[in-house]
């Protein structure tokens, strides 16, 4: 028997104020695009330049915010357009970080290759948890992948002979091809960039297709698209399975990066952080995975900063400010603000 709870309760008031910011006139949207193709660009100009401007731990920091970015899309793809919540993403994140990692390891795979290699595993195995995870829907929904997330820890300590036990894997990181020029950081933060341009072309011309409508249709009302012939079933276990591979493909290069996992580096943790980042950034907006992935990048150490003894509570105040000042998120009081701007030009 199938829980009749759905996200609709934890969602929906997000969901409503994200939809009503794009309600507009159509010299606001094309103001509106307008400023969005000038970020994008401004955006695209900065990206290439920072490398070449900033220390390597700089360096290494935009990296992996990054990587963050591309687990966020796929999340944001499964809650913010298909209305599913998900507390173990961190799993996928993880599973992905370990393909690579053994893959590299056990037997010298390039670790380009460990990339598709990883999202296939990882695109399995959500497809796979998406079938039973039809039947539970809301609060039920997260209970389940949030107790997956925190069966993963000791089950990767358990099988010791493959994923190192508790003590992880340690490897070399990545050397850049020579005709490149670039530092060993340079070249890894161009492989996430391009990696993270072209998932996040994927998952932007996915919600414009068919898909997207439909995603869209099972998250405002599951029955209603069920009426006009969407299949909720099909459709949402192919979301879980797409977010999955996405995280899968940030574990790879988080791997690349890091060049070391562990257990303990992918606790539940890791699971609530991503989900903290997508509602922060904003859910079902073009750049929420962007803001998403610095804020889970840069907040905990600021909390850190700011008082060691008790960075977690820093870190809850933090989040609890945004949420206030932003209830839909950066990316949509980033959109609040360009209105207003319009609005004061109009005026003069």
């Amino acid at each position: 028997m199938s829980h009749n709870h759905d996200t609709r309760g934890v969602l929906a008031p997000a969901t409503a104020r994200v939809k009503g910011t794009h309600e507009s006139s159509p010299a606001t949207s094309g103001i509106a695009r307008h400023w969005q193709w000038t970020v994008i660009g401004l955006l695209a100009v900065a990206a290439c330049v920072a490398p070449f401007q900033l220390v390597p731990f700089r360096v290494f920091q935009l990296t992996m915010v990054l990587v963050y970015t591309v687990a966020l899309l796929g999340l944001n793809l499964l809650v913010g357009h298909a209305g599913q919540i998900s507390l173990g993403h961190g799993c996928f994140f993880a599973v992905g970080s370990y393909a690579a990692a053994i893959m590299m390891d056990r037997w010298d795979v390039p670790y380009l290759v460990t990339l598709p290699a990883a999202m296939v595993v990882t695109f399995v195995l959500g497809f796979g948890l998406g079938i039973p995870a039809l039947r539970l829907r809301g609060l039920y929904l997260a209970l389940v992948t949030m107790t997956i997330a925190i069966f993963l820890v000791p089950l990767l300590k358990r099988f010791g002979s493959v994923t190192g036990g508790s003590m992880g894997l340690t490897l070399a990181h990545p050397v850049p091809p020579a005709w490149t020029g670039l530092a060993p950081d340079q070249w890894l933060y161009f492989v996430a960039l391009l990696i993270t341009v072209v998932a996040g072309v994927v998952v932007w011309s996915l919600l414009r297709s068919r898909v997207g409508r439909a995603l869209h249709a099972i998250r405002d009302n599951e029955t209603a698209a069920e009426v006009m012939g969407v299949h909720p079933a099909r459709y949402k276990t192919l979301a879980f399975a797409w977010s999955a591979m996405l995280a899968g493909a940030a574990g790879a290069v988080n791997t690349w990066v890091i060049a070391f996992v562990s257990p303990d580096s992918f606790t539940v943790n890791l699971s609530i952080m991503l989900l903290a980042g997508i509602v922060v950034g904003g859910l079902g907006s073009t750049f929420g995975p962007l803001l998403g992935g610095a804020f889970v990048m840069y907040v905990p150490s600021f909390s850190q900063g700011l008082n060691e003894a008790a960075p977690n509570v820093v870190f809850g105040l933090l989040i609890i400010a945004v949420m206030f000042l932003a209830p839909t998120g950066l990316a949509g009081l980033a959109g609040r603000a360009g209105r207003i701007l319009h609005r004061l030009q109009a005026k003069k």
